[in-house]
């Protein structure tokens, strides 16, 4: 892809705001510093200056400082420790860092001892809650808590390990029926709660999640990925095909401008509509940004051309239309413009589709924009650190294996 020497300029601008951890480290809410949180947290810092240092526009010195930072409390492999938290969000930072190299080699020996005990527990748990044909928490398999996340770690850290065959083949018996439920009409990955991971009144039967952060759209990435990347592990492309017909029944709008629904509720499955006022903004966690990237990266795997010319018809339609750019004005990769912009980046940059990278730039610049009106709150998902990676990706025109985007079943 073609560097963007604006974008660049405007990462390195952000990047040096968040050299020093004291005292742009994030915090929550209750003014809790979370280091180990690669949402919002130090480790997502890290992950920023870590990328800037291995592309030669950042320096070790202050990747390696935010990495101390992330380590500075005990880490966490309790049961709410996941690819966004704990020693899993730390050993993908640190993976990220080493690369082909020697680095780190120590620490992350343990910590893959520690996220492979932490995987094999939440096996073991989602297994036994098949076969007791129970439906699924939204956070046993999604991509920010659940198993979607460690198959992505896996699949990048170590492909080959039987841990990986595992993780992969927990999201194929994710896909397959549940037995003995009479409800045939619901997806097996239905959800018995509303989208924000409670039983609510509005959703009384629960719902099903199309999404990247905490629906099924992560798995349908994760599962193309290894097929993409040549893995022979039984019943992939099976479950590829079971979810893409799920989200085929629910595809709106027409061939130039499909748009798929962020989820849907039991009501809409009986009544097989979705109002176009449901239409999710563009965004990476509901919106096109992450159903488009899915839908991609299915179709390769399929070897299904039609479906990547809806996929890339559907991100190319929100990049033109102002409308839509104007439902993301925040700066984050999670709700925001850097989601969008990074996800349109890694679609161009998959297939080479010209009309998709002509439009790149234009909102490449909304993004530097917004900057100069945001808070400059510096967490990775939804602040500076997370803006600063895609405009550095979109600026350099590269993204060097490991990914830093695997953490958004991006890449």
């Amino acid at each position: 892809m073609r560097p963007m020497p604006e974008a660049l300029a405007a990462a390195d601008a952000l990047a040096f705001e968040l050299t020093d951890p004291c005292p742009p480290t994030p915090k929550d809410s209750a003014g809790r510093a979370w280091p180990q949180s690669l949402a919002g947290g130090a480790a997502g810092i890290a992950l920023l200056h870590v990328v800037r240092a291995r592309s030669a526009h950042g320096d070790w010195d202050t990747a390696r400082t935010w990495i101390s930072r992330a380590a500075s409390d005990d880490l966490t492999a309790a049961p709410n420790a996941g690819l966004y938290l704990g020693a899993p969000a730390l050993a993908f930072v640190l993976h990220t860092a080493a690369g082909a190299t020697g680095r780190y080699r120590n620490a992350l020996e343990k910590l893959d001892d520690a996220v492979i005990s932490i995987t094999r527990r939440r096996l073991a748990q989602a297994h036994a809650r098949i076969d007791r044909g129970e439906r699924p928490t939204m956070k046993e398999f999604d991509l920010i808590r659940g198993l979607t996340g460690f198959a992505a770690h896996h699949l990048a850290r170590h492909p080959d390990r039987e841990i990986t065959v595992d993780a992969l083949a927990y999201l194929v018996r994710l896909t397959e029926p549940l037995t003995g439920r009479g409800d045939d009409h619901l997806p097996p990955w239905w959800t018995d709660v509303s989208p924000n991971g409670e039983p609510t009144p509005d959703f009384p039967g629960g719902h099903g999640n199309f999404g990247l952060a905490h629906g099924i759209g992560a798995a349908l990435s994760v599962i193309s990925l290894a097929l993409l990347r040549g893995i022979d592990i039984p019943g992939l492309a099976d479950a590829v095909g079971r979810i893409c017909a799920w989200i085929d029944r629910w595809r709106q709008g027409d061939e130039a401008s499909p748009w798929w629904p962020g989820f849907v509720s039991t009501g809409q499955t009986t009544s097989g509509r979705v109002e176009p006022a449901l239409r999710p903004r563009p965004s990476w966690c509901y919106g096109v940004a992450g159903t488009a990237r899915a839908q991609q990266l299915a179709g390769l795997a399929l070897g299904d051309p039609s479906r990547v010319r809806t996929a890339e018809n559907a991100i190319l339609a929100a990049l033109r239309d102002p409308a839509q750019l104007d439902l993301v004005p925040e700066i984050g990769l999670c709700h925001g413009t850097a989601g969008l912009l990074h996800a349109a980046w890694r679609m161009a940059d998959q297939t080479g589709n010209p009309a998709i990278a002509a439009e790149l730039p234009h909102v490449a610049h909304r993004l530097i924009a917004a900057l100069d009106r945001s808070d400059r709150n510096p967490e990775l998902l939804d602040g500076t650190a997370g803006a600063a990676l895609a405009l550095h990706t979109v600026g350099t025109g590269t993204a060097s294996t490991p990914y830093w985007d695997t953490f958004l079943a991006l890449a």
